[in-house]
Order: structure tokens, then sequence, then C-alpha cells
């Protein structure tokens, strides 16, 4: 990708979280169906599989999402990579609750487009084109009432935990 293409996907990344953002402060009627949910989410610490002193382990994450009443979801997260590069990821997924919603643990799967991953890192993730990659990430957690805990699991290269609070519900 060219670079304006590039530039072009992170400022439409960025313009979509302050859309959503901006999104909660209307109406409810106006903008979201019952059951629907906005969450907030940080990322304070990732854990390395294989130490490398070179290894950002505070990512400071900071990201918004949408989901539906069904569960389907749409989100985007800012963050340092592993390697200190400023990073973007684009997102679709579901959600699904273990048991039931009551008893709070549940599966997420997400995927979409990363960006951030440039030389010399590329080859750290997969099908990545001068810093844009494909990303595929599930995760595991937990929530209580509109607070909730997550393990992401980031490929073979590690963990990250991230915490979430539901602001508009």
């Amino acid at each position: 990708m060219h670079r304006p293409v590039i530039h072009s996907l992170r400022n439409l990344a960025h313009a979509g979280l302050a859309a959503l953002l901006m999104c909660t402060f209307e109406a409810h009627g106006d903008v979201f169906a019952d059951g629907d949910r906005v969450m907030v989410q940080v990322g304070p610490y990732v854990y390395h599989r294989v130490h490398d002193a070179e290894h950002n382990n505070v990512p400071w994450l900071i990201g918004a999402e949408w989901e539906s009443e069904s569960r389907w979801e749409f989100g985007a997260s800012f963050f340092r990579n592993s390697f200190y590069q400023p990073s973007t990821y684009i997102y679709g997924g579901k959600r699904w609750f273990l048991r039931s919603r009551d008893d709070g643990f549940y599966f997420k799967l997400t995927a979409g487009p990363l960006y951030g991953y440039k030389d010399p890192y590329e080859d750290k993730i997969p099908l990545n084109y001068r810093g844009v990659g494909l990303a595929i990430i599930p995760g595991i957690g937990y929530q209580h009432e509109r607070a909730s805990v997550q393990l992401v699991i980031l490929g073979t290269a590690g963990v990250m935990l991230t915490f979430g609070y539901d602001f508009w519900k």
C-alpha cells in the first residue's frame, strides 16, 4: 500500500472511534437498539512467551467497541506494539457467553486489519504489507455488571490483559 492509503486507513480508524464515542451522547432511540452496549477498554500489560529485553510489555492500549444485543461487535484500538511502534487494530467479531450471561464468563473472537508493524518487524504478523496486516484475535474473559476483564491471546507471541467498562448500556 502506498503511504496515502495507510494514512487513510489510520484516519478512518480515528474517525470511526470518534464517531462511535460521539454517538453515545445522542438520544438512545436515535442511535442504539435495546440491548446494545458501548465499551471502552484499556490494556495495561502484555506477557510475552519468549522473553526479550526489547519487548514492550506496557502497550498503553485504549479502545472502544460497540456490541449488538446478538453479541456481534465492531471496534478499534490504539496501542504501542511489542516493538514500541504506534499501532491500530480495526475489527469485527462476536462474543459468546459460556453458560449464561449471568455467569459472566465468555469467549470472544475478532478479526480485521492491523496497522503498525513496520520494518524491521513486518514479519511479526501474517500477511503484512507495508505495515498493514491481518489479525485474528481470540480472548477469554469475565464480565460483572458493566466491568470486564479479559485475556487476549496474541498468536504464539503472548497474552494481553485488558479491562473494559460498558459506559452505554
